[in-house]
């Protein structure tokens, strides 16, 4: 039998991952324009390795308009000391560039949502091409992966760690206790609209650790959503002996640690049924119930026409609540999630 052959990348990097030390570069992914023929997007890369110990990989900016990601791991990037790092960090702030700089969720270069395009193609379009390097040149390496979102201009959520379900109940248990030690206020188990081609379902194929997050939305930087980022980007290397000590879990509101939660169908999910203005009654983390009023839609264009009230599907706390103002038919404007049971979760 043939063995399977990978194909290479388009994208270059600079960095040599098995290289002690710490390493600062530049990803040159190739963009053919009408100014410029062999142009290239610079997406920057950190890699710091000391000793022995796991491969730790932080992701943000897969999403342009989320943010906090960008933040912190930039922040981690320019302050981690190789000297204190026992094993190895692979840093990428702002890996969708063209998003990044264009302050979208979607690439202003193919109009692509990128983690919606894994595990990618090199010959496909620019964001299927990003997808396939970090899915075939970084992940392998990778025994943990953090990837760091926020619900960007679409909703406000909840601040929290999330992952899917695993029926493995040995890596659902790691990565529960991975979250954990994050230290969100809520981690969400959840079974997503359309997960198939996410980053964080080729990180699950791949056997790894996958663990990604929502702190905040509404299209700005959410201070805590930031505090929230930085700390649990230290706490992770600190749960996996990276870095030496204890990850801080303490809550603001005097809890010690991270709720476990879950969205376990699209019965969580409340859906508009009109194109409007939506009116939301509630903000993320309230506790709300089953038919009360997740918000109303207003038909401001006709006057006579009254609003039309959406119902909350069920009982729980609110993860994730519409932000734009203006939803189309079919836009999910709340999703509840409710405490974790594992049998539930597992029937």
């Amino acid at each position: 039998m043939n063995a399977v052959q990978i194909e290479p990348s388009r994208v270059r990097n600079p960095i040599d991952f098995d290289a002690n030390g710490r390493q600062a570069g530049v990803l040159r992914a190739p963009l053919s324009r009408n100014d410029s023929g062999w142009g290239v997007v610079e997406i920057p890369i950190v890699s710091i390795k000391n000793g022995s110990g796991p491969t730790v990989l932080f992701t943000g900016g897969i999403h342009g308009d989320e943010y906090e990601g960008q933040i912190a791991i930039s922040r981690l990037a320019q302050t981690l000391d190789p000297a204190r790092v026992q094993g190895r960090v692979i840093m990428i702030p702002a890996f969708n560039m063209p998003a990044v700089l264009n302050d979208s969720r979607l690439s202003p270069v193919d109009n692509r949502d990128m983690n919606r395009c894994f595990p990618g193609n090199p010959r496909g379009t620019f964001s299927e091409m990003l997808a396939h390097f970090l899915d075939s040149n970084v992940l392998p390496l990778a025994d943990v992966s953090v990837d760091i979102h926020t619900a960007g201009h679409s909703f406000d959520s909840a601040l929290s760690t999330n992952m899917h379900y695993l029926p493995d109940a040995e890596r659902r248990q790691k990565t529960m206790a991975a979250a954990a030690a994050f230290g969100a206020p809520f981690n969400t188990v959840f079974w997503g609209v359309d997960e198939g081609a996410t980053f964080t379902s080729c990180v699950e194929r791949r056997g790894a650790i996958s663990l990604g997050t929502e702190l905040g939305g509404w299209g700005r930087v959410h201070v805590e959503g930031v505090r929230i980022a930085c700390r649990g980007v230290d706490n992770i290397l600190k749960h996996f002996n990276v870095i030496e000590g204890k990850p801080d879990t303490a809550q603001r509101d005097g809890t010690a640690g991270t709720r476990h939660m879950m969205v376990r169908d699209q019965a969580c999910y409340a859906f508009s049924p009109a194109s409007a203005l939506f009116e939301p009654t509630n903000v993320p983390g309230d506790r709300v119930k089953a038919g009360t009023p997740a918000g109303w839609l207003h038909f401001v264009e006709d006057v006579d026409r009254p609003p039309l009230e959406v119902s909350y599907p069920r009982d729980g706390v609110l993860w994730m609540a519409a932000g734009p103002g203006r939803v189309t038919r079919g836009d999910p404007v709340a999703v509840i999630m409710s405490d974790y049971d594992d049998k539930l979760a597992a029937g």
